[in-house]
């Protein structure tokens, strides 16, 4: 499910549990949206498919919107935990 609340920013809810189908949707928001700052909510996703969708997706926002913001909700610890390594400057991790 998306949710545009201005040109500037929207809300992604992912309840698909295909990693790669999950990628390609925000992917492509990003590329044809100009939302700056995004919320994706990952809390019905396991640890694993958080942290790799959270990465590739940070990285392919950052390269669009290097000054933009993606917060995303996790019901997991670990999420943040596992990707601190990679050192996602666009990414912020917010329990649900």
């Amino acid at each position: 499910m998306l949710q545009v609340f201005s040109n500037q920013t929207s809300k992604i809810v992912l309840e698909n549990q295909n990693p790669q189908k999950n990628i390609d949707i925000i992917n492509e928001h990003i590329k044809l949206s100009n939302c700056e700052n995004m919320t994706i909510d990952i809390t019905n996703l396991n640890i694993m498919d958080a942290c790799m969708i959270s990465t590739i997706c940070s990285t392919e926002h950052y390269m669009k919107y290097p000054n933009g913001n993606i917060n995303w909700l996790t019901n997991a610890k670990e999420v943040e935990e596992y990707t601190s390594s990679f050192k996602l400057g666009n990414s912020h991790f917010l329990s649900k």
